[in-house]
């Protein structure tokens, strides 16, 4: 089969869920079809990122659409398409050169299928495609823009994150309805989905983990009573999370383990995160592998109460078999068991108590770290992939 896929940002380095999600299913479908990747992205050209993406994936295209600079040239870029119908995260990644790429490769490599990955490409296919094409939503987007309206602290963003919600949820509907198949990467955002356009042919394709290279080793070290949060901390969900985490739920398990350590590893810590580090509390930030941290930790936290999108990071843990714990919205859409292989707690004492009991309990961390591993087994990205393809495959017969 061939198959054109595009992406609106740099796919490399491999350091986002989004990105690790597409990178493990283009991989995968690259070593046994036909794959064209368009990948364009913001600022000027850079020829070291469109050099080793050729690395990656050979005969990939590379364009820089602009935008991007510091935070004035930010603002003007915004305040220049704020008066738009259409949300400015879909917006920024719109650019007339994206589209007459994109239209010269499909008359060029006539691919039996594309793919929209992200909705933030979206506004750059055709209304009238000349290709079935099939959109990729890691994130049902209106509801995460109404998440972070509701837990933004600051008066002014909380005003523009409501203004994007309204004008993402009235794009997102009709973006949906224009694509005659729409990929979800769990059943909670495809039901959101279908409220939105029902008619829409969707399909859930779940959460992929590489397992052998996250296994942790039966000696690995583990540092004893480290609690690890894993994410990007340049998301406002991650942000919110982490700094409720410090401030709702650390002091209570401190109080119940004096000893115990709580890490945050994630790329771009932001100043109000940074100044959350203490003695007991360490703001790691980007680091060359996650697998050493992983590894070394005891218990996982994921004290999200923004969600959306892939949860990769819950079944890295698990992969490595530790015990997490979770908000319902942290592991939204994953097959887990709440007890089993996954603790889910939502109010900051409960949360607080499942942590102390797994820190002060090895043979229950064990337990739960065994029924983690094998959950995240059966999410191999080649079966992802498998999936994947098959969706690529009734998608393309609908020409």
């Amino acid at each position: 089969m061939k198959i054109l896929w595009v992406k609106g940002g740099k796919i490399l380095p491999v350091d986002t869920g989004g990105k690790i999600r597409s990178y493990n299913i283009l991989r995968n479908l690259a070593a046994h079809h036909e794959v064209t990747f368009l990948s364009y992205y913001l600022g000027a050209k850079d020829p070291a990122y469109e050099e080793q993406l050729q690395k990656e994936f050979p005969g990939a295209v590379g364009v820089p659409i602009g935008g991007g600079g510091n935070v004035v040239k930010q603002l003007l870029h915004y305040a220049l398409r704020f008066p738009l119908p259409v949300p400015y995260s879909v917006s920024k990644y719109t650019s007339s050169s994206v589209r007459r790429t994109l239209q010269r490769l499909i008359e060029d490599k006539k691919p039996d299928v594309a793919v929209c990955d992200f909705l933030a490409a979206s506004w750059n296919f055709p209304s009238t495609a000349r290709v079935p094409t099939l959109l990729f939503q890691h994130n049902v987007e209106s509801a995460l823009w109404k998440r972070q309206t509701r837990y933004e602290r600051n008066p002014l963003k909380r005003a523009v994150f409501a203004y994007e919600s309204a004008k993402m949820y009235r794009y997102e509907q009709a973006a949906l309805s224009r694509f005659p198949h729409v990929v979800a990467v769990s059943e909670n955002d495809r039901a959101l989905m279908r409220d939105m356009s029902a008619d829409t042919a969707m399909t859930v394709v779940a959460t992929g983990v590489d397992v052998a290279k996250h296994s942790r080793a039966a000696d690995a070290h583990q540092h004893p009573s480290t609690v690890m949060f894993l994410g990007s901390m340049d998301w406002p969900a991650n942000i919110d999370g982490v700094e409720y985490f410090c401030e709702q739920i650390w002091p209570r398990i401190l109080a119940a383990v004096p000893s115990a350590r709580f890490q945050v590893v994630g790329r771009n810590p932001p100043e109000r995160i940074r100044r959350l580090a203490s003695a007991s509390v360490e703001i790691a930030g980007g680091v060359v592998s996650v697998l050493p941290h992983l590894h070394a930790a005891t218990v996982f936290v994921v004290p999200l109460r923004i969600g959306g999108g892939t949860r990769l990071k819950i079944y890295e843990a698990m992969a490595a078999s530790l015990p997490v714990v979770s908000t319902t919205v942290g592991a939204e859409g994953l097959d887990v068991s709440t007890g089993h292989d996954i603790v889910l707690a939502d109010d900051p004492v409960k949360f607080s108590d499942a942590v102390v009991r797994l820190l002060l309990n090895p043979d229950e961390r064990d337990t739960m770290g065994r029924a983690a591993l094998a959950t995240a087994s059966r999410f191999d990205w080649s079966v992802v992939a498998d999936d994947f393809y098959r969706v690529l495959e009734r998608t393309a017969s609908h020409r």
